[in-house]
């Protein structure tokens, strides 16, 4: 299968290397929660609930010092064609949890919140590749919209390598081709990388390449989604008569 074409140079999808799917976000769209957002990315989309900062519920992890951040990953069993049931808490989901957390938590200034917890829902509604990066793009809406202070806004995107093209923002089908693809989290302002994941062996040269689009593409998201923030604190504003 040619994942690029070689006389047009686009993709399965009608993009070009470097273009990205088109994405959305939207705050507010659960309403018991401190924040949320829907956020998608083509096809992927990804709902997040954030509760807190509030009390500890299990005192034995609270910490003096700083917020205590939980983040609990999960796929809604219509989520993509395979109707196997998952088991809640799989290996995968744990895994992906954990990097969500550990990103989040770069960005988080949790030394304000001393002696709570923050806790972020992910749920996948639909998967068709870049799963990782729309949930953390969705968690940095979700926070946001929670009013939880940051250093900075977290944003992720991928990249890989077929058909010897570097392509940016990978789908299903380009994803399950079984190249090597590289995840990217950045703090966008303080030019710094939260997150790097990789999940095969590429040349140095190469490898720079596929890392320097999918931080392009998290700089992108990164704008767009301070877009939504902007948008979203004037429509407050007019609806308080500021």
């Amino acid at each position: 299968m040619e994942y690029v074409n070689p006389l047009t140079g686009f993709r399965i999808d009608g993009r070009r290397p470097n273009e990205m799917r088109q994405i959305k976000g939207e705050l507010g769209v659960v309403a018991n929660a401190d924040g949320s957002a829907l956020f998608e990315m083509g096809n992927t989309r990804v709902i997040v609930a954030v509760y807190g900062p509030r009390e500890v519920q299990n005192k034995s992890q609270q910490s003096n010092n700083q917020a205590l951040v939980r983040c609990e990953y999960s796929m809604a069993n219509f989520s993509t064609g395979d109707r196997t049931r998952r088991q809640k808490g799989d290996r995968r989901s744990t895994e992906i949890s954990l990097v969500i957390r550990q990103t989040m938590e770069a960005s988080i200034l949790t030394h304000l919140m001393p002696r709570s917890e923050i806790d972020i829902f992910v749920q996948v509604l639909q998967a068709d590749g870049g799963t990782r990066s729309a949930c953390i793009n969705a968690a940095t809406l979700a926070l946001a919209d929670a009013g939880i202070p940051m250093r900075d806004i977290v944003t992720s995107c991928s990249a890989g390598y077929l058909c010897s093209t570097p392509l940016l923002d990978l789908n299903y089908v380009e994803d399950s081709a079984g190249g090597p693809d590289v995840t990217v989290g950045i703090l966008s302002k303080m030019d710094k990388v939260t997150l790097l994941q990789m999940d095969a062996k590429l040349p140095m040269d190469i490898f720079e390449n596929v890392m320097q689009l999918a931080i392009e593409g998290c700089k992108a998201i990164a704008n767009y989604i301070r877009e939504v923030l902007l948008e979203n604190t004037k429509q407050l504003e007019s609806r308080r008569g500021g």
